[in-house]
């Protein structure tokens, strides 16, 4: 027997025995299924201070197009908050081009017309005066279905 025919029949054999091991397996679960075209709701966070997107925000709004990508865009709510910290209506101006930037960026990828609204720092502190936190980002909601 040939070096080449040995080494040919030893890779046989291996992947024989690795068909016949995947049958002493568990059955895989069946786990919950992607329904495509579902509403994608997703946060953008951003620094104190800052209306910048992030690399890292572009890539999850990039995530977020994609998956978009072949579904009807009903509408895209676009929703700018801030912290507490500092004058309120510079806050709510801070919020506003928060909500700017990410409207920008959704544009950029594809996804237009986009409902923005701006919250400022409106229920960032609790009833009991905690501040609550992660309050520097833009909440965004795109609502799909099935393309027709």
């Amino acid at each position: 027997m040939t070096y080449r025919r040995l080494l040919m029949t030893v890779a046989l054999a291996g992947g024989l025995v690795a068909l016949g091991a995947c049958s002493l397996l568990p059955k895989p679960v069946e786990t919950a299924r992607f329904t495509p075209c579902s509403d994608i709701s997703v946060a953008i966070y951003f620094q104190t201070g800052s209306a910048r997107i992030s690399r890292d925000a572009k890539a999850v709004l990039k995530g977020a197009a994609d998956q978009a990508a072949g579904c009807r865009v009903n509408s895209v709510d676009v929703m700018g908050l801030a912290d507490p910290v500092g004058d309120p209506a510079a806050n709510l101006k801070l919020s506003e081009q928060r909500a700017t930037a990410v409207t920008r960026t959704l544009r950029d990828l594809g996804i237009g017309d986009a409902r923005v609204t701006a919250a400022g720092e409106s229920g960032a502190v609790t009833e009991a005066g905690a501040v609550a936190p992660l309050r520097r980002r833009t909440e965004v909601t795109l609502r799909l279905s099935p393309a027709a």
